[in-house]
């Protein structure tokens, strides 16, 4: 028989790392050889990243708790002083090169240099701006990594106190106002944070506005450019954000100059022998009879905001001053939502005891504003030139000395029949003008007499108010007038009627009743004494600086401006 051949025993289905029959159980086989290898490797990967993590934790840890910047930023507190000399970047000079000083500003942009540099723009008021540097690898330098990224952190426009190394820096800086130093921070402390997000941001607020409040009174942004695709605010979000609309550089500029227009009118009167006294801003009755005023209860009667101060200025004079001014509120009840009206604006008046002629009034008053225009083109160039380059304007231009432009009403009538546009040909003279018609005819004055500062005087008796004087020669006109800038009206005023019987009869002539509460008062004054022949005028300060600066709308200069639409902030 032949031998028997032995059978083949296949290897465990269920653990196929079984040797076969015939197979060396010792060895492993190919297939879970690479299954450990791969196994191996995997558990090596692993050990080695929790060991760089181990390692990269244990390293943070240290440089935390090496960070020897720690005490020179972070929240201030009486316990982090900077006893070193305050300097405003205004001041700063080369005497402070290589002195370490403080300053207290703004965070108006921050940008990282890597992560142990990084460069801050602080700004103090008036748009003074100079590049801070931090460096964590200067040596001598008490700054760190976590003082560089925490500054890095820093919200835009919050204030801060820093202390710092005044240098030169390699070449001006241009982006800043202070080009010519820098600051290397040594310490800084964050006195008040500002929130994640602004409601209105610098740039923005440093833009022309949008639009306007009310969308009838767009096409006064007619003219202005703007970049294609910069982001810009309406007028309502400027307004409805104060703080950031006012921290805006054009924003400051247009109110230095608002205060400069008001100062600059006092001095002008006060050189010249004028008194100032204080009007009341709460009157018993409508003043000038007129209805556009604001009622309120007043204990157990009635009282109104007043529209003018035109009664007490001329009780001062009726009381011995011979020349009085005054700056004052005036409140106008109008539902007027236009570029140039406001429910609330500042006045200018003043009144004057009048020696021959009322043109000595009128004169007086070219002088006034002659004398504006001239300081401010001579000292607030820097304002206004910052102004224009947000708001794009032409020179205002003035005429020469001894050729000022005086016409009377029926001649600027005149000439719009005669060369202004096709619809006022036929405009008369016994009607006031509309805004349409003296915008006309300020372009006319303009291109004729060279100059954007001119009066009309002689308006005619219907749209003037009861005090007017008449004209002795033609009582159909008024010694009256209005001054205006680039066509539009800033000033009213003329000389007063001052005799008791002539002041009664125009009034009844209005309409109006002498006897009626407001009036009486008014008219028993010159009863009671006799007042010489004055006159004056009455100034609307927000307007001569919307207009010399040709704004698009006089809520832009008022401070807090009041209208039909708007009673906050």
């Amino acid at each position: 028989m032949a031998s028997e051949q032995p059978k083949e025993v296949p290897a465990d289905p269920a653990n196929p790392s079984t040797p076969a029959a015939g197979e060396d159980a010792a060895a492993p086989s190919k297939k879970g050889a690479k299954k450990a290898e791969a196994k191996a490797k995997k558990e090596a990967e692993k050990a080695r990243k929790a060991a760089e993590r181990e390692a990269l934790a244990a390293s943070t840890s240290a440089a935390a708790a090496e960070d020897n910047a720690k005490d020179n930023y972070g929240e201030i507190s009486k316990d982090r002083p900077i006893n070193v000399e305050i300097v405003h970047l205004r001041d700063l000079a080369e005497e402070h090169v290589g002195k370490t000083i403080k300053v207290r500003a703004w965070i108006q942009n921050a940008r990282a240099q890597g992560a142990k540099m990084a460069f801050v723009e602080l700004r103090e008021e008036g748009n003074w701006t100079v590049q801070g540097v931090v460096s964590a690898s200067a040596e001598g330098t008490p700054v760190s990594r976590q003082m560089v990224k925490w500054i890095q952190g820093l919200k835009l426009e919050s204030f801060v106190s820093v202390e710092a190394l005044v240098q030169k820096p390699l070449e001006p800086v241009k982006s800043t106002k202070v080009s010519g130093f820098e600051l290397h921070l040594t310490k800084i402390y964050l006195v008040a944070p500002a929130p994640e997000m602004l409601g209105l941001g610098l740039a923005a607020a440093n833009r022309p506005v949008g639009s306007l409040e009310d969308e009838s009174v767009g096409e006064a942004l007619e003219g202005l450019s703007v970049t294609e695709g910069t982001p810009v605010a309406s007028l309502a979000t400027h307004l409805n954000n104060p703080a950031m609309h006012k921290r805006a550089p054009v924003s400051q500029a247009i109110a230095d100059i608002r205060i400069a227009v008001e100062d600059l009118f006092c001095e002008y009167l006060r050189a010249r022998r004028f008194k100032r006294f204080h009007p009341p801003s709460l009157i018993g009755a409508a003043s000038e009879g007129g209805a556009n005023v604001f009622a309120l209860p007043y204990f157990d009667k009635q009282a109104y905001l007043a529209q003018s101060p035109q009664f007490y200025k001329q009780i001062e004079i009726a009381g011995g001053r011979k020349r009085v001014f005054c700056v004052h509120p005036v409140f106008r009840a109008e539902n007027s939502n236009t570029p140039r009206h406001m429910t609330e604006f500042m006045g200018l008046d003043l009144e004057m005891e009048i020696d021959d002629h009322y043109h000595e009034v009128l004169h007086l008053l070219e002088g006034v504003f002659l004398y504006i225009f001239g300081k401010l083109a001579s000292e607030y160039r820097e304002e206004i030139e910052l102004i224009r380059s947000v708001y794009p304007s032409e020179e205002f231009l003035l005429p020469e000395p001894g050729k000022e432009v005086r016409l009377t009403f029926a001649e600027g009538q005149a000439l719009l029949r005669a060369e202004g546009p096709s619809e006022f040909a036929n405009v008369t003279d016994d009607e006031d003008m509309s805004t349409a018609q003296e915008k006309a005819l300020g372009a006319l004055i303009r291109k004729k007499y060279n100059s954007d500062f001119y009066v009309l005087d002689k308006f005619p008796v219907d749209a003037r108010p009861f005090y007017a004087m008449p004209d002795p020669e033609n009582p159909k006109v008024t010694n009256a007038y209005d001054f205006m800038m680039r066509g539009q009206e800033i000033l009213s005023g003329g000389q007063r009627l001052h005799l008791p019987h002539e002041l009664e009869a125009t009034i009844r002539a209005k309409g109006l009743d002498p006897n009626q509460p407001g009036l009486k008062e008014y008219v028993d004054v010159f009863r009671s004494v006799g007042v010489p022949p004055h006159g004056g005028g009455g100034i609307g300060l927000d307007r001569v600086v919307a207009w010399y600066l040709n704004l698009p709308s006089v809520q832009l200069v008022a401070d807090y401006p009041r209208t039909p639409k708007r009673l906050a902030p």
